[in-house]
């Protein structure tokens, strides 16, 4: 039987929390450009990329409950995406060394077919350690930061680089699993188990 839950994302973390919260779903990789327009704020084009994300797919599968979800980092004011290479991601490291920044993710769950879609957001704060150089290099030989808003994960190695999070941890993982699984409920998804 073919499962109600599609994941609008080829985020390995994605699939991996909600794998581990018991979901079960099918993975689809939207062919949507994420937008970074900086005369948006951090909510508004998290947003704009999870919805653009989770309506393209759900065209193609009204019948089907879909989620999308898109995850930022700012500093100061300043959006932060995912690097261009290795050297940025040491440039954003430095950046975010020994600092707070803020991580968003917004959600976008929708039936097409019912004419039914909630947005919401989660906003988490995170402390980083003081980080030398030879630290940065040392992450980064580890993890692959091409594919991470800010160039860091907070799960596996993170704790390295990580001092405190303030809020939901997997939002900083790339999706905030205490409001997903209670807006998942209201389209009739519930874990399979526990």
């Amino acid at each position: 039987m073919t499962s109600p839950l599609l994941l609008a994302s080829n985020s390995p973390r994605r699939r991996e929390l909600l794998l581990a919260a018991g979901f079960e779903f099918e993975s689809v990789a939207p062919e949507v450009a994420e937008r970074f327009d900086l005369d948006l704020t951090l909510r508004e084009i998290t947003a704009l990329n999870a919805t653009r994300k989770g309506m393209s797919i759900a065209r193609l599968q009204p019948g089907r409950v879909v989620l999308a979800a898109d995850t930022l980092v700012a500093i100061d004011g300043e959006i932060i995406g995912k690097p261009n290479d290795l050297r940025d991601a040491a440039r954003i490291l430095r950046r975010l060394s020994g600092n707070l920044h803020e991580v968003c993710s917004s959600v976008f769950v929708c039936h097409l077919a019912r004419r039914r879609s909630i947005m919401f957001y989660e906003l988490s704060r995170v402390r980083f350690r003081r980080l030398h150089q030879a630290q940065i290099e040392s992450y980064l030989a580890k993890v692959n930061p091409l594919d991470k808003a800010g160039a860091y994960g907070a799960q596996g190695d993170g704790a390295e680089i990580i001092e405190e999070i303030e809020g939901s941890y997997s939002n900083v993982v790339g999706l905030p699993m205490e409001r997903t699984i209670e807006v998942l409920a209201q389209f009739g998804v519930k874990p399979k188990r526990a």
